[in-house]
């Protein structure tokens, strides 16, 4: 028995997010039925993390067991065979037994991408989210810095049916910056809640509107209280864009 890790890239527009639905198309779904073809038996597969219908990831990690002996470079030729277009498969490697994408994950990067421009792109559609006011990278990146570290990030968690457990998360970096029109927020931490990126980003919107100032985020994160944080941005610009382990 094998345990092997494979990491793909998918454009999310056309999925609910990589978790199988029950009515709705998923990612985990088609990489499942494409992957069982190839294999020719059942397989559990772990993914390294929940994402939200409409959320992109350039590096999402899949790991799973199984008998077959197919070489890895083989493995990753016949899935792109057989995956849509907007799913890609990367990389695979063999792994300990004891290896689990989700659960063996130290850490997860995350950019949000902001189309900053009074005029759309529709070649951009569903792929950032477009902001048409002005968008100062620099003050932005220093408003972010209050994130940093370890904290308590109920305000900027969507409490829905999850179990309430540990609410702290260790951020270790929180950049902003801009070139041309895209300004790119990019975030590492130890682990997110429900929402959390999103809500972050929607809360550096209402700094940037100055509706909020940047010494407000401390007593926002301190409340622990979603209702004092600001609103949960768009989905469509955000990607998992790194895992580590």
């Amino acid at each position: 028995m094998r345990n092997i890790l494979i990491t793909i890239a998918y454009d999310g527009r056309n999925y609910h997010g990589w978790q199988i639905q029950k009515n709705s198309l998923s990612v985990q779904e088609v990489f499942q039925k494409n992957i069982e073809k190839i294999l020719g038996h059942k397989v559990d597969l772990k993914g390294c993390s929940r994402t939200d219908s409409g959320v992109h990831a350039n590096m999402y990690c899949i790991s799973l067991k199984t008998n077959h002996q197919i070489p890895c470079q083989n493995l990753i030729r016949a899935l792109n065979s057989y995956l849509p277009f907007d799913i890609a498969a990367k990389n695979c490697i063999n792994v300990p037994d004891d290896f689990h994408a989700r659960y063996s994950c130290k850490a997860k990067e995350y950019i949000y991408k902001i189309y900053n421009h009074p005029v759309r792109d529709p070649f951009l559609n569903g792929l950032v989210y477009h902001y048409w006011y002005k968008l100062d990278a620099p003050s932005l990146n220093d408003a972010a810095q209050c994130f940093v570290g370890k904290h308590d990030f109920t305000s900027f968690c969507t409490i829905d049916q999850r179990d309430r457990r540990n609410m702290q998360r260790t951020v270790k970096y929180f950049n902003v910056t801009k070139q041309d029109n895209i300004v790119t927020f990019k975030v590492c931490a130890d682990g997110f809640l429900y929402n959390m990126v999103r809500i972050m980003i929607g809360t550096l919107l209402r700094v940037a509107q100055g509706k909020f100032l940047p010494e407000d985020i401390p007593n926002i994160i301190n409340a622990k209280d979603r209702g004092k944080a600001g609103p949960t941005a768009q989905a469509c610009g955000l990607y998992l864009n790194k895992v580590f382990y």
